[in-house]
Formats: C-alpha cells, structure tokens, sequence
C-alpha cells in the first residue's frame, strides 16, 4: 500500500482568477515541487452561484508556455479561445486538456448562455509539467466529452471511475499526454470499501470533493488533500459517506522547475526567452 506523505487540509483561501473563478489552491505550499510531480498546481472552485447578467466574467487574454492546463467542468459551462484557433464550451462532465508547450495565448470565460441565464459554476483546473524534450513543440487542444470518458463500475456496488487519462482496469482515458498520467475522478457509495490499483514509483494525490473518507484509519474530509508516496502500490478507500474523489497520479519529472506567472520552464534564460516571446507577439494573438 502506499502510505500517506502529508495531508493539506482545506484551510487555504480563495482567491478570484478574473472575476469568474473564485479558486483555492489545493496544492498549497506543495506546488510546483517533486512530491507532486508531474503536476504543478491544482485550483478548485467550489460550486458558486452565479446570476443572471450580461456581463463577460472570465479570464481574458494571457500566455502559457511549458506545461498542460486540465480544465474539468462539474457543474457550469467554460467557454475557451486561442491563439490557435481553437474554441469552445465544455460543460457538466466535459474536460478540456490543452498543451501550452512552445506557447499560446488563451482566454477562458463563463458561457454567454450560462451567464444569461445563470446557475451553479463548479470546476477544477491542473497543471501539468512536460518533460524539457518536449516543452517546445507545437501546441495543441483537446475538447473531451463527457459522453467520452470510459466509467467503469467498482465491485460490489462500491460506486465507479471515469478515467480522464491514464488507464484503470485495463481501461484507457482518451487524453493524449506527454507525461505518464493517471487523472480519474471516483464516485463512492457510503460505507463501502475499494482499493484504487496504483503504480510504484508515481506519484499520487487522493482530493476529497464530496463527502469524506478513510485512508490508513486517517479521515479525509471535503476539500482535503492527501499526498502519497512514490513506494508501494494500491491505496485502500473506506467511504464515510456518498464520496466524489479526484484522484491524480504519475511519473515524477527529475528535472528543475522554473515557474514565473504563466511560464514553467527549466532555466529563468528560457523564463526570459518565453517573456520576450510573449511581448514580441510570436506566441500569436486571439482572434477577435
């Protein structure tokens, strides 16, 4: 089994990206360190009410370069742009995984039709690191469909498992990655047990997004962060309650990480290098 590294609890704040994502940073002093690696950041925006309003609430136009965003829409629409030309809206189960790597800018807003009519928005965005090798190839974007990711039920009726990427029973996630990664969000019924089959030498990262559980008779409850050991395999889950569990994991990246603002690179010359990229427009511009 692998054991429990430390345990984040939910005490962090949140704090506004735009003025539509109001975000806590999961990670917290963890991110962007190797016990989390190959992931980065973690912010959860906790369901929020949102009214009515003709009103663009988002994050408008900014850089990305040497790593990959994961966007996953629980409840809500995110509507996203590109420098690529690419766009669209990702909705309740949908996941957008879009490669920053050489550069791009993007801009991430509430759906127009979700802001006119208002509702619940509940959404999580990842980081992950790429490998230096492949920090500067072209980036690229993936609109995953709900409807698309495989759910496979738990024995015994223990609840089920949506693989976003990786594999899990023999069944694989349709991201494309570059770096070894197992993203999968389970759903736990009550007082059941399962015991999550994962790989020695990763990482991995158990997030309580409803209800509460038991890891190593430790109680994890909303919003808290357990972060395992590379050693061992296997993490056995007992359910308090109805529980909804994001579960993160994958092969550590052993190279430096250099983060400034939207940039996640090796070295603070190639941090410079994505700057001047940036402001000389060579990572493109949205079109209007």
């Amino acid at each position: 089994m692998k054991a429990i590294k430390t345990i984040i609890p939910a005490t962090s704040r949140n704090h506004w990206v735009g003025d539509g994502f109001n975000v806590r940073p999961v990670f917290g002093n963890m991110a962007f360190t190797p016990d989390i690696s190959p992931f980065l950041m973690f912010d959860y925006a906790a369901p929020r009410h949102f009214d009515a309003t003709p009103k663009k609430l988002g994050v408008g136009p900014h850089p990305h370069r040497g790593f990959e965003t994961v966007t996953i829409a629980f409840q809500g629409e995110v509507e996203h742009g590109d420098s690529v030309g690419n766009r669209g809206v990702i909705k309740p189960g949908d996941v957008q995984w879009m490669t920053a790597a050489s550069g791009i800018v993007h801009e991430e807003f509430l759906s127009t039709e979700f802001l006119q009519r208002g509702g619940t928005l509940e959404m999580a965005q990842l980081w992950v690191n790429l490998p230096a090798k492949d920090k500067m190839t072209p980036p690229k974007y993936q609109s995953i469909l709900a409807s698309e990711i495989p759910e496979i039920a738990l024995p015994d009726g223990a609840g089920s498992v949506r693989v976003i990427a990786g594999d899990y029973a023999d069944t694989r996630g349709v991201a494309s990655t570059f770096s070894k990664v197992n993203l999968w969000v389970v759903a736990l019924r009550g007082g059941k047990t399962v015991e999550l089959p994962l790989l020695a030498g990763h990482n991995a990262m158990l997030f309580v997004r409803r209800g509460a559980i038991e890891l190593e008779k430790q109680a994890l409850n909303e919003g808290d962060l357990a972060i395992l050991e590379e050693t061992g395999e296997h993490a056995k889950l007992l359910a308090s309650q109805d529980s909804s569990i994001i579960m993160m994991g994958g092969e550590p990246i052993a190279e430096p990480i250099v983060a400034m603002g939207p940039f996640v690179m090796n070295t603070e010359q190639e941090i410079r290098r994505a700057m001047m990229d940036y402001q000389s427009g060579q990572m493109g511009r949205i079109a209007v």
